[in-house]
């Protein structure tokens, strides 16, 4: 039973990035982001279909938030933690005056 609910949630999630192609007002940076916020403990593959990106650019995106001091990854066992510091000022130099946590709320 619990296999069966695994794959509906995993259906719904590929369903729901799959609605959404072409271009976007926000980056996968973002994407992933807002996911993290809303949920912790998402497992790379979950992100992956949230977003509609492979598990490699998922990857790809944790390096580059953990690099920048953005995403704090902890390991609980098995499984990875992830908290966004909301401090944290956007990179390019026409948002630079925003923080990460200005960018989040907006998007709430």
């Amino acid at each position: 039973m619990q296999a069966e609910s695994k794959s509906l949630a995993r259906r719904d999630s590929e369903e729901e990035a799959g609605r959404y192609t072409g271009w976007s007002f926000l980056t996968n940076h973002t994407h992933v982001l807002v996911c993290l916020v809303r949920d912790p403990d998402l497992t790379v593959r979950t992100l992956a279909l949230r977003v509609g990106i492979t598990e490699r650019s998922v990857q790809r995106i944790l390096h580059d938030l953990e690099e920048s001091g953005i995403v704090r990854r902890t390991r609980e066992g098995r499984c990875n933690h992830y908290e966004v510091e909301p401090s944290i000022r956007l990179r390019h130099p026409l948002e630079s005056h925003h923080t990460v946590g200005e960018l989040l709320d907006a998007l709430r």
